[in-house]
């Protein structure tokens, strides 16, 4: 299990040991062969840091008295930083330093860990079945330079090991971070949901907290940024994903008025972007944000992305779409992927499409 191998994990802050070459899956060794990651630069200043911040900002403190606020985002950008959070900055940046340990490991190790375990490794595409498999093969220079471990929350409680106090504070570590993010998604949901005017029924979970999981990805820098992207450009099929970027190097790019933005690297801020099934729910009035991840010529990056969905069975029914259930969308989504290589989303199930 993955925890055997994290509890023998250096204590080692330096993100030197990061850039071992054998932490990379072989595909990224062998892209980069000729020029491998150059050691992090310690006084490299991420060029977006004197920018200003262009991303709308929600407090979540008053979140009762910004709902204009919070509806303008969600319809002119589908994305907006979250400050006044309520998660602590200290599990934050342990959340961060312990994604940094796991990264350092050898592929091999990595691999290894996770065989037979509910946590998923992955690495060139994030595109994954609901079992951890990949669903697309992609020669070697079409590849995302992306790799990851994807967890089911509701799996948390089947690997832990609590005989072993470091692994049990793993553990502990994670489900904090669920239950914080868990109540973030739901109040921004209910905020949306009565902007919306919308009838939620607890019988109809349009945002099911069993349904939570999270991605932990590393994005390795690479001395030619324009060899390919971290993340190609795509939209989420969740209804709220809740970003943990980052605070030193950028990457997250957003489509906003047919122009690509840097999303800026803050400290102690979250980055929350609605899904398809947001879009979906609303009718078209808010919008999922389309957004890529580009590669850092300087430093690795690691983000941390929280993920919920509607309940499986849950019809989602809209004037402009076919009723449908996240179920259903899933499998027309990896359907598409096998078929043509690439994520067609609600236009599949969009009133006019040919069934």
């Amino acid at each position: 299990m993955i925890d055997l191998y994290i509890s023998n994990l250096p204590n080692n802050n330096n993100n030197n040991n990061m850039n071992n070459i054998e932490s990379y899956p072989p595909v990224l060794r062998h892209l980069d062969q000729q020029q491998p990651p150059p050691n992090p630069d310690p006084d490299y200043k991420d060029p977006t840091q004197e920018d200003p911040d262009t991303i709308p900002i929600i407090d979540l403190s008053c979140l009762d008295h910004d709902t204009n606020k919070l509806e303008e985002a969600c319809k002119d950008w589908g994305l907006f930083r979250l400050v006044n959070h309520g998660v602590p900055l200290t599990l934050l940046n342990e959340l961060q330093e312990m994604a940094k340990e796991l990264f350092s490991l050898s592929f091999e190790v990595k691999e290894g860990a996770c065989s037979g375990c509910p946590v998923t490794y992955f690495w060139g595409t994030p595109a994954l079945t609901p079992s951890g498999r990949t669903l697309t093969t992609r020669s070697p220079q079409n590849i995302n330079w992306v790799e990851g471990f994807d967890v089911a929350l509701s799996q948390l409680p089947h690997f832990s090991v609590p005989q072993l106090p470091t692994l049990e504070s793993i553990r502990l570590l994670l489900k904090d971070y669920e239950n914080h993010l868990s109540r973030i998604a739901t109040t921004l949901f209910e905020a949306m949901a009565n902007n919306l005017d919308l009838n939620l029924k607890p019988s109809k979970p349009y945002l099911a907290e069993n349904t939570g999981m999270v991605r932990v990805y590393r994005y390795p820098n690479c001395s030619d940024a324009n060899v390919g992207w971290g993340m190609e450009a795509h939209t989420d099929s969740s209804v709220l994903s809740i970003l943990n970027q980052d605070d030193e190097v950028s990457g997250l790019q957003v489509l906003k008025d047919d122009q690509w933005l840097t999303v800026k690297p803050i400290s102690n801020t979250l980055i929350v972007n609605l899904g398809d099934m947001m879009q979906a729910i609303s009718d078209d009035r808010y919008k999922s944000v389309t957004h890529r991840v580009s590669i850092n010529k300087h430093k690795e990056r690691i983000s941390i992305c929280y993920f919920v969905f509607p309940g499986e069975d849950v019809v989602i029914e809209s004037s402009k779409y076919k009723p449908f259930t996240y179920n259903e969308f899933r499998a027309q989504v990896q359907q598409d992927i096998k078929a043509l290589g690439y994520k067609v989303g609600l236009a599949r199930f969009q009133h006019n499409e040919d069934s």
